[in-house]
């Protein structure tokens, strides 16, 4: 049945490739540059079919930044292609030359765009109250680095600048650190940038599920160990007296521990949680955490994947309160596949929790 459904897959893939390259070879055609079929089409299938590649063969890693950037095209292409057909079943604007520019034009607009947006991090403010005693915390979350070939040292050198200028108490990474494989990390000396950060009482991270996906789970831990970031697995801490945090285990692993397996005896103290994925979060709020931090949606990454990520999450962006518990989820400070936002923008966000002692 795997096999059946591959195929399905891989021949709908196919033939969204062709429609695309079709729509943009009627416009070279318009324009007089179209020349070699045979080179053309291959080339083009070449490269959609580059991360397939790149996926079993490490020799053919070097493919995968061309699967990324095909991934934007591959989605921009067909919304566009698709509005240029419907623009032209306008008489009046039945004109493969003008249409196919003006596609053309938008699709470079959002290319450049989109490198802008995930390139140039943005900081979001946020302050919460919570009814228990205790002294102001500045914390910084971020998400999603998938530190890795596109999203490499000078990306997590913006984080950290970012970080220390806001003076954290603590600092959150919440799961997908790396993109997969840490050789990327390694190779470029990212422990280098990462030991720059700054917070009084320390780095903490929890796993998402790209650490997984690599396989090369104990080294990532060891990297992470060496760069002063604590990675929480399904582990509960009291920092200084003061609060409780916990890292949860991102879903992949079937085996994680219920969040009540891991709540600390004295709810008295502030409870924070660093989670991945933002599900059954009316379920986590009755266990009385005061916050919890989430990634893993990417705000959808490029519109108009919103709208699917906003019906898959209970919230898939932003600050919402469930019950007691202050929910933040973060859209990340990195990208995963193409290098681009469209809809949303790398972030962090600097959490300003006061207390209020209960009535």
């Amino acid at each position: 049945m795997q096999i059946v459904v591959g195929i399905i897959a891989l021949a709908l893939y196919g033939a969204v490739t062709f429609y695309i390259g079709w729509c943009l070879k009627r416009w070279l055609q318009a324009v007089k540059v179209y020349r070699w079929p045979v080179v053309y089409w291959s080339i083009l299938f070449f490269i959609s079919f580059s991360p397939m590649l790149a996926m079993p063969l490490e020799v053919l890693s070097f493919l995968r930044p061309v699967g990324y950037y095909w991934m934007f095209f591959l989605q921009y292409g067909l919304l566009v292609c698709l509005g240029a057909q419907l623009v032209m079943l306008v008489p009046k604007l039945r004109n493969v030359k003008v249409v196919g520019s003006v596609s053309v034009a938008l699709i470079a607009v959002l290319f450049v765009a989109g490198l802008y947006f995930a390139y140039t991090p943005t900081v979001r403010e946020l302050t919460i109250e919570i009814e228990k005693e205790g002294e102001p915390l500045r914390i910084v979350m971020a998400s999603d680095f998938h530190l890795g070939a596109l999203s490499g040292k000078r990306h997590l050198a913006r984080f950290v600048e970012l970080s220390n200028e806001v003076n954290p108490d603590l600092v959150l990474l919440s799961g997908d650190i790396i993109d997969d494989d840490p050789k990327w990390y390694i190779d470029e000396n990212m422990q280098e940038e990462m030991l720059q950060l700054k917070s009084t009482y320390g780095v903490y991270g929890a796993l998402g599920n790209h650490e997984y996906y690599g396989g090369k789970m104990e080294e990532f831990l060891v990297e992470m160990e060496k760069s002063n970031v604590q990675m929480l697995i399904d582990e509960t801490v009291l920092i200084h007296d003061l609060f409780y945090l916990t890292g949860r285990e991102d879903l992949t692993n079937e085996d994680r521990l219920a969040l009540s397996e891991l709540k600390p005896e004295d709810l008295a103290k502030p409870w924070f949680v660093i989670n991945h994925t933002p599900l059954d979060l009316p379920e986590m709020a009755k266990e009385k955490v005061d916050l919890m931090v989430f990634g893993h949606t990417h705000k959808g990454q490029l519109w108009p994947n919103k709208f699917i990520t906003s019906l898959i999450y209970d919230l898939d962006y932003g600050h919402e309160m469930f019950d007691q518990m202050h929910a933040v989820v973060s859209s990340g400070f990195g990208f995963w596949g193409p290098p681009m936002r469209i809809g949303s923008q790398a972030e962090l966000w600097v959490i300003d929790v006061q207390f209020k002692a209960p009535e």
